[in-house]
């Protein structure tokens, strides 16, 4: 299988070269994406709303450490909030982070399975 395959076509690439501030702010996601406990709150938001009870609930970790990490998600600006009563609720910010998320997802089954990526 070559390299190819796993490639997007030119049509989806970046359109410019990027600079020192995008990837330095790309690379800020990424390492926000590369805890796992982050990855499966913002997995859960893919499928809507919810609030910490529920995302508590989603990603198996204590209460405390889900408020943490999603304080520190909506610091970086990946998600945002509103208050329902006294509840607050989270929702992604935006669908380009929808779409990182589930690509990551997709190589993890990928080289997990050996299944094909699909675009």
């Amino acid at each position: 299988m070559s390299a190819r395959t796993h490639l997007s076509t030119a049509d989806d690439a970046h359109p410019r070269t990027p600079g020192e501030e995008q990837f330095a702010l790309a690379a800020e996601v990424l390492a926000l994406l590369g805890d796992r406990t982050r990855l499966t709150l913002l997995h859960a938001l893919t499928g809507g709303e919810a609030d910490v009870t529920t995302l508590t609930e989603a990603c198996g970790a204590a209460r405390p450490a889900v408020s943490q990490h999603l304080a520190r998600l909506r610091l970086a600006g990946l998600v945002d909030t509103r208050k329902e009563g006294r509840r607050v609720v989270y929702s992604l910010r935006d669908g380009h982070l929808r779409r990182l998320v589930d690509e990551a997802l997709n190589v993890a089954d990928h080289r997990l399975g050996g299944r094909p990526l699909h675009d």
